[in-house]
């Protein structure tokens, strides 16, 4: 994100529920968010209502300022923006977080870790010009592109959802939005399909559909155009003009739900994540004691030079540690025994049967060379 040209911000995770009325918010989701009045006890977190039976000593409900989760970042990079006078100059000013939301979804709509009520998104939020709007619209396509090749998924499809039933903003503003969206899509070379009514309530939107090594398709990255949030809570800048006007602000996530995303991702690679992004990346294990000390001397070289190494030393035969290795799935393994000790070398084993006898300093510049990450220049 920061190649891309954002900067990383971090907001609030209680804001008050008047900020979330005047953006609309509360309107659309307030059922599912979590609300308190400030200062009341912790018990009363738990529902989306706070209960008038349980207030703070002291604190009448009427004068208690009711305070919400949040369950999104925009009106919270809407508030960071509003800091200050901004000129067209600054523009287009772009904010990245990768922040905790919270929504009380249906217990029954739970799904391990592809829906849950606690999850981290990759929200990012542009502030730009009209005059700008294609030229950011293209630079996330690039950007999504570039990563989901990286994790490996070429298959990707789009779609632009218009006006809901439930929206905010007049027909001109939306016929405006809907029009700016489609036509920098074409100009990003996207072929869209069109999702009638299943457009956010400030804006419309492109989804972007990824399809995993068994076919299913997942709705995972999105970008939205709001000409709504930034009027509402005040966003403004002064134009060549001289004159203030409210900036067109872009919603976008590559990922949506870390965690939604990661479970794709375990399901893809049916659990054997890439060398790059697998959690542990080489396991080192000793054929026997006596050479346990030499193990974890290369434990040391390769976590020195930036691995993610885990150590097995353990008083277990080495079929016993292999098999361990592959149900833990981590995708590089290197055993050291007698004449590893002796040449100061070690054996190498790959998940598909590949092995290797490298001298030490050899196979750390080796395993650094499989393990490394996607270079891609994003800008």
């Amino acid at each position: 994100m920061r190649r891309a040209g954002f900067k990383e911000i971090r907001t609030p995770q209680l804001l008050a529920r008047s900020l979330w009325e005047r953006s609309g918010h509360w309107d659309k989701f307030g059922a599912q968010m979590y609300a308190l009045p400030e200062g009341s006890l912790g018990s009363s977190i738990g529902s989306s209502v706070p209960s008038s039976n349980n207030p703070s000593p002291g604190l009448r409900h009427d004068e208690a300022q009711t305070l919400c989760l949040k369950p999104m970042s925009c009106p919270c990079h809407v508030q960071v923006f509003n800091q200050g006078v901004r000129s067209w100059r600054e523009l287009p000013i772009r904010y990245s977080e990768f922040g905790a939301c919270h929504r009380d979804e249906p217990s029954g709509s739970l799904e391990g870790l592809k829906r849950t009520r606690a999850f981290v998104q990759d929200d990012a939020h542009v502030f730009c010009m009209q005059s700008q709007i294609e030229h950011e619209v293209a630079r996330f396509c690039e950007l999504l592109r570039a990563v989901y090749a990286d994790l490996g998924f070429s298959s990707v499809t789009v779609a632009l959802a218009t006006r809901p039933a439930q929206r905010a903003g007049d027909d001109a503003v939306w016929d405006r939005a809907e029009a700016s969206l489609a036509a920098a899509a074409r100009a990003a070379d996207l072929q869209f399909d069109i999702l009638e009514g299943e457009g956010a309530f400030y804006g419309p939107k492109l989804e972007f559909q990824l399809a995993d090594s068994r076919g299913r398709k997942w709705q995972c990255g999105t970008i939205q155009l709001d000409f709504v949030l930034p009027e509402r809570l005040g966003a403004r800048f002064v134009n060549d003009r001289n004159e203030y006007e409210s900036p067109v602000m872009v919603h976008h996530a590559v990922l949506g739900s870390m965690e939604r995303f990661i479970a794709i991702l375990l399901e893809h690679y049916a659990g054997w994540l890439p060398v790059w992004l697998a959690p542990e990346q080489v396991v080192v294990a000793s054929i026997s004691d006596p050479y346990a000390p030499y193990a974890m001397r290369v434990v040391g070289m390769l976590d020195d030079a930036g691995l993610r190494i885990t150590a097995d030393c353990r008083a277990e035969r080495l079929e016993r540690k292999i098999v361990d290795a592959r149900e833990a799935q981590i995708p590089l393994m290197i055993v050291v025994g007698a004449r590893d000790d002796r040449d100061q070398t070690v054996s190498i084993r790959k998940r598909n049967g590949e092995q290797a006898t490298l001298r030490l300093e050899e196979a750390v510049a080796a395993l650094l060379h499989e393990a490394r990450l996607p270079d891609r220049q994003i800008g």
